[in-house]
């Protein structure tokens, strides 16, 4: 797996202070996506040991509420393979730190018959993140009085409350609409 960044102080992407990880590679190709470069499976630097050891170190401040996975495309079969791992070494490193993943597709292509559908291992991302962002950016509904999304389509889910009563669920709070200043 590939990355194109690495932000080590984010707001925008998850609630409180956060340390984003922007994949690489996409198939979905969302009309005016804000990181195109990101739909190349090589964009950007090859990610490493030594890449997880420095997520981990910007991760561990008390300050740090997260780390968030973005893309390009965290559920593209060739990342998740790659994704599961760190997320297991973050929940066992730093179990205090919330994960939130963002992803073009739906919660119900990812549990039904689509290609980021990866069976055990798409299962296994579920069971450790908290949040999942889903649904392709749609320029259309793009609004700007909604936090942590791009257009209205896509849904803030919380997953232990989803995998628990086996429906999706919608963090109501996060979902509503701001005014803007």
């Amino acid at each position: 797996m590939y990355y194109g960044n690495i932000k080590g102080f984010s707001i925008e992407n998850g609630v409180g202070v956060r340390v984003s990880l922007f994949v690489s590679g996409c198939r979905n190709h969302c009309k005016n996506c804000f990181s195109p470069q990101t739909w190349n499976f090589t964009y950007g630097e090859p990610f490493t040991e030594e890449t997880e050891k420095e997520l981990l170190e910007e991760l561990a401040p008390d300050h740090i509420h997260g780390l968030t996975i973005l893309g390009g495309e965290p559920f593209e079969p060739e990342n998740q393979k790659d994704i599961l791992p760190f997320i297991l070494k973050v929940r066992r490193e730093l179990p205090q730190k919330t994960i939130w993943m963002y992803t073009g597709f739906t919660y119900e292509e990812l549990t039904g018959e689509s290609r980021g559908n990866c069976g055990e291992l798409t299962r296994q991302i579920f069971e450790n993140i908290d949040v999942l962002v889903d649904g392709r950016f749609v320029e259309e509904k793009k609004n700007l009085r909604i936090r942590f999304r791009g257009s209205e389509n896509q849904r803030i889910l919380d997953m232990k409350e989803t995998l628990r009563i086996g429906e999706v669920t919608l963090m109501e709070e996060l979902m509503k609409e701001r005014p803007l200043s």
